[in-house]
């Protein structure tokens, strides 16, 4: 039997099992040779194989994984160890906020990059689009450069509801992951997704503006969509997995050398450089990639966001 990774913790993960019942499942051996190497073995959203003789009402065994279509993950910096937050996706829903708290257009261009890399449709949501700070110049013209490139933004408010109609209509019948800071109200957009759900959402800190965590662990929840985002439709159905909110968001198995590989404004460029592809795209005469920049072809805010990430990538220090 095949099971649905739908959360778990050290070696317990709650398992949609086949047979529609969802138990409590241990990896057999303790060891699961297709996650060594990862602060955890599974994600929600893995398909895993199920030992059948060991099959319980509550309880099970799990003795394989499924090969992943693709996986979302990110470096955990304290474990120091990769860390697996979904799988098997059809999109990455990587939720931001013009304000409250403060918006940080590198954690979004870490995510894509993660994402192209893993070759995950990326969405950019712009919860609290309400807030005065998302008709400041210097935030739209970040989303306008996203845009530019091919990225899908939807801009809403899960507070007054406006552009929720729009992101149902992409959830439906899809598995999506949302990601984000503390803060950006992933739990709050989940909340006006599906009436009957209801997830804790947090706060944000007085003193710097941050939001605190109140999603603990990424659990995957199969939701009904309100009828009254998609004009009275019944049965609208999406599966949706809300990950943790992280402060920082580090790129995993991304060198900075091959960072311009997944800044995809930058594929038809790199290689075209008088030095081929030794070019760093800095001070060198005949650089195919500053000539796009000079030429409006590639976005300046995003050259200086891939120049900050590489310089990151190379140092080990790390901005907001």
């Amino acid at each position: 039997m095949q099971g649905l990774i739908l959360n778990g913790s050290k070696n317990i993960f709650e398992v949609e099992c086949e047979d529609g019942i969802i138990r409590d499942c241990a990896i057999k051996g303790k060891v699961l040779k297709a996650g060594e190497g990862y602060y955890n073995p599974l994600a929600p959203g893995d398909i895993v194989d199920l030992d059948d003789s060991s099959l319980e009402d509550d309880k099970g065994m799990i003795v394989d994984l499924v090969p992943r279509k693709n996986e979302f993950v990110r470096w955990n910096i304290k474990k120091r160890q990769p860390q697996l937050l979904a799988a098997n996706l059809d999109y990455l829903m990587i939720v931001t906020t013009p304000d409250q708290p403060p918006f940080r257009p590198r954690f979004i261009d870490r995510a894509l990059a993660q994402a192209e890399y893993e070759n995950i449709t990326p969405v950019i949501v712009c919860n609290k689009y309400d807030l005065p700070a998302s008709q400041d110049e210097d935030f739209q013209e970040r989303l306008a450069a996203w845009e530019d490139i091919g990225y899908k933004v939807v801009r809403l408010s899960a507070k007054t509801g406006e552009g929720m109609e729009e992101l149902a209509n992409l959830l439906e019948n899809k598995l999506s992951a949302l990601v984000g800071q503390s803060g950006v109200g992933k739990s709050s957009i989940i909340n006006v997704l599906d009436n009957n759900v209801v997830l804790k959402t947090g706060s944000l800190s007085q003193k710097y503006g941050r939001g605190t965590h109140t999603t603990t662990k990424g659990s995957l929840m199969h939701i009904e969509i309100s009828e009254s985002l998609v004009g009275g439709v019944h049965g609208m159905n999406a599966d949706i997995i809300d990950t943790p909110g992280v402060r920082r968001f580090l790129l995993h198995d991304i060198s900075a050398e091959n960072l311009q590989l997944y800044f995809t404004e930058f594929k038809p460029f790199i290689g075209k450089c008088t030095f081929g592809m030794s070019c760093t795209h800095q001070n060198e005469k005949g650089c195919a990639v500053k000539t796009a920049v000079e030429e409006g072809k590639i976005s300046p805010v995003r050259f200086d966001s891939w120049q900050r990430i590489m310089d990151e990538l190379k140092t080990g220090s790390f901005e907001d």
